[in-house]
This record gives structure tokens, C-alpha cells and sequence, in this order.
């Protein structure tokens, strides 16, 4: 289970929850402006290449907020195991995705074709950022002090309609799509969170179902098309969107929201359990 905070700003006593949710905002503000430093104003060239640093400089300023308004030490960014628990949540988020994607194919409702992924290494190393950064702000942030503040049924709840609600602005997004976000992705990267009170497996299994599905696979991802893929695909014309995703991309589509909540489920039970074990002991 993940460490919540006891000290500091969360002190328990009165109006806790208020000041719980008041450090949520004040978090969320401050990683957003430095993960996402468009206030910059660099050219292309410059904004790639700042990017990484600046979500480096946007985990250590959470660290250090940690240490100072909680008064303890950042556990769920433990260094020693952070590269074994990255390494398994990529292998587990390409293999999610390569299962959906199957699904899509037997079902008949997409194409499958060889591309050319001549920009595999920016590629990469941007949807890693993207899972770094997403995962700084809904589950470290967000997630952690909702359930601080009111529990966990309800930081999974809210938590994964805001993922949801914060896809409504991309290409082709619909309620639906937003909907499916929330369960495929919302809730069952919380439970990987929660499963080691880390947050490194949560960005690997986040990092790697984007790679799989637009770098890898060729599909559109949240709604967006990318330049180069190791194959490329699209649903079949006519087939209901329902079933494909449609323009949204296979996030949008009932396979992909059954497979991200049968995953949630089995890693929330995993969670639970070893939390339990851990009070026994």
C-alpha cells in the first residue's frame, strides 16, 4: 500500500481534509507549470530537448515538497528499485496492449499492415516522458491525497474520471472515450501504484501501452495519429465504433475497456492482499 503522509501539512486534526485537497492543488499547479513549460517560449528544437530535464526538475521538486510540507521521505520514488519495477510494467504494458490489439484482429475490425518506424528513439523517450509526467500528476499527486483526504473507493473513482475528463480535449474524444480511459486506464494504473507504493511499474506499464499502440502497432493513440510505426493499422470501414474504437483509436473500444478493467481487478486483489498480509505481520 502507498504511503499517504501522517506529517507536516497532513498532520492529522482538524479540517485535514481540507488542507489534504488545498496541497493537492498546490502540487498539481506547481508539477504542471514545470512539466509543461510552454511559458518558455523556446523554438521546436529547443522545447524537445527541454522537456526531459524539465520533468526531471518536476519530480525533484516534488521530492523536496514531500520532505518539506509532509515531513518524510518520498518512499513511492525509491530509487533501488525503481528499473526492475519500470522493466516489468513495459513488459506488462506492451503485453496488454498486444492482447487487445489480437482481440481487434480476430474480431475482424482492424487492418494490419508493415510501416516504417524510422523514429523509434524519439518515439520512445517521448512517451516515456508522457508516462512519467501523467503519472507525477494523477497518481502521485492526485490519487495519493484523494485518498489521504477520503478514501481510497473514492481517490479511485475520482481520480480516474479526472484521467478521463482530461482526454475530452484530444483529436476525435468523446464521452464515450473519455469513459473508457477512466476504466481501461485510470483505475488500473492506480492499482500498480498501490501494488508497490511505487510509482516506477505505473509509468512502465503507462509508457509501454502508448509505444505498443501507436509506435509499434500504428494505431491511433488517444485520438492521435503518429509520423512512423512498425506497422500500420486502422479499423476496418464500417466496422462499429463501438467495437474499434473508431477514430478515437482502440482506447475508445469495448476490448480494451474489459481488458484494462479485468487487469485493474486482478492487480487491486494482488494490492489488498499483500497490504493485508503486511498488517498481520
Amino acid at each position: 500500500m502507498i504511503t499517504l503522509g501522517e506529517a507536516g501539512v497532513l498532520s492529522p486534526g482538524k479540517w485535514r481534509w481540507l488542507r489534504t485537497l488545498g496541497w493537492m492543488v498546490l502540487l498539481f499547479a506547481v508539477s504542471s507549470v514545470l512539466l509543461y513549460p510552454g511559458w518558455l517560449r523556446l523554438p521546436g528544437i529547443g522545447r524537445d530537448a527541454i522537456r526531459p530535464v524539465m520533468t526531471f526538475v518536476a519530480y525533484l521538486a516534488y521530492a523536496v515538497a514531500v520532505r518539506w510540507g509532509e515531513r518524510r521521505y518520498p518512499d513511492e520514488l525509491a530509487p533501488r528499485p525503481a528499473l526492475a519495477e519500470l522493466a516489468i510494467g513495459l513488459a506488462v504494458g506492451t503485453g496488454m496492449f498486444a492482447l487487445v490489439f489480437t482481440i481487434l484482429r480476430l474480431a475482424g475490425v482492424y487492418t494490419l499492415a508493415p510501416g516504417r518506424w524510422y523514429d523509434w528513439a524519439s518515439d520512445i523517450a517521448g512517451m516515456m516522458r508522457v508516462g512519467f509526467a501523467e503519472e507525477l500528476l494523477l497518481r502521485l499527486v492526485v490519487f495519493r491525497l484523494l485518498m489521504r483526504a477520503s478514501g481510497l473507493w473514492a481517490a479511485l473513482g475520482l481520480s480516474a474520471a479526472l484521467f478521463g475528463l482530461m482526454h475530452l480535449g484530444n483529436p476525435n474524444a468523446s464521452p464515450v472515450a473519455a469513459v473508457a480511459i477512466a476504466v481501461e486506464a485510470g483505475l488500473m494504473l492506480a492499482a500498480f501504484y498501490l501494488l508497490t507504493g511505487r510509482i516506477w511499474m505505473a509509468v512502465g506499464v503507462h509508457a509501454a501501452w502508448n509505444i505498443a499502440q501507436g509506435s509499434i502497432f500504428g494505431a491511433r493513440v488517444s485520438g492521435m495519429a503518429d509520423s512512423g510505426s512498425l506497422f500500420v493499422s486502422a479499423p476496418v470501414a464500417g466496422s462499429a465504433d463501438w467495437l474499434s474504437g473508431g477514430a478515437f483509436g482502440p482506447e475508445a473500444s469495448v476490448p480494451a475497456m474489459v481488458v484494462g478493467f479485468c487487469i485493474f481487478v486482478l492487480v487491486l486483489r494482488a494490492a489488498l492482499l499483500r497490504s493485508a498480509a503486511q498488517v498481520r505481520v
